[in-house]
């Protein structure tokens, strides 16, 4: 795991967490609004770097290596996380372990239940192939659906895809589905879904809500998963910066 900082170090620290097959290059609209007025330190998830190698291991050690991190350059607290997708997973366990302090955690779509076990091996292997596909495809994908939103996401997986190839993909998408959030410990706690995918935001919503009924939870019309972040980033930088004021 990586960390790169873009320093403001007299402004309070928001780190950004990625999802599965994407790399931190995800966030650079958000944090050319944000770096001005914070510290922002966007995380390089194992198995999805960029110009190196590495090897997705499970979300309890890419937790584990964020709380390090925290632990050595900050004194055990920071002042945001904002996780995307599997990020979010990541940003869960790190909530519930408990060893540093997240003053505001914003999950965006993450997935906090297990699917049934019968049900992961192959979902993880089609996420592999529709991630593969969008390496070698991306011209027929491009034709397909032809918005900004779907060109993003298949110029992150021309990126990142070399580096950790199918293998960083399905321990990743394993890892993600194998476990469900038993507690969660923290002060201000956001979860962020899209009409669009609220048939699978929907269940994660419930279990947060039965683990914390203080969290706030807020649906956007029109936006698909990871969505808002792509092609709003101004509205999670207002958001942002509404949160931490």
């Amino acid at each position: 795991m990586e960390f790169v900082t873009f320093h403001n170090s007299e402004r309070p620290t928001v780190m950004l967490i990625p999802g599965l097959g994407v790399s931190y290059e995800i966030f650079m609209p958000l944090v050319e609004l944000l770096k001005s007025h914070y510290n922002i330190v966007a995380v390089q998830v194992d198995g999805f770097t960029l110009g190196r190698r590495t090897s997705f291991t499970t979300i309890d050690h890419q937790a584990a290596q964020v709380i390090d991190h925290i632990n050595e350059r900050y004194n055990g607290r920071v002042d945001c996380i904002y996780g995307l997708s599997m990020g979010g997973k990541i940003l869960s366990r790190i909530l519930e372990r408990d060893e540093v302090v997240v003053a505001h955690a914003i999950m965006d779509a993450a997935p906090l239940i297990a699917l049934p076990h019968w049900l992961v091996g192959p979902l993880r292997y089609l996420q592999c192939a529709n991630v593969w596909s969008c390496f070698y495809m991306r011209g027929f994908w491009r034709w397909v659906f032809g918005s900004r939103y779907f060109d993003v996401l298949l110029d992150e997986c021309r990126k990142t895809y070399p580096w950790g190839g199918g293998r960083a993909v399905l321990d990743g998408y394993k890892s993600v589905y194998a476990s469900t959030l038993r507690s969660l410990r923290g002060g201000d706690v956001h979860y962020w879904y899209g009409t669009k995918e609220a048939f699978v935001a929907r269940p994660q919503v419930r279990h947060l809500l039965r683990l914390c009924p203080k969290a706030h939870v807020e649906m956007f019309r029109g936006m698909n998963h990871g969505q808002l972040l792509i092609e709003c980033p101004e509205e999670i930088a207002r958001r942002i910066e509404i949160i931490l004021q």
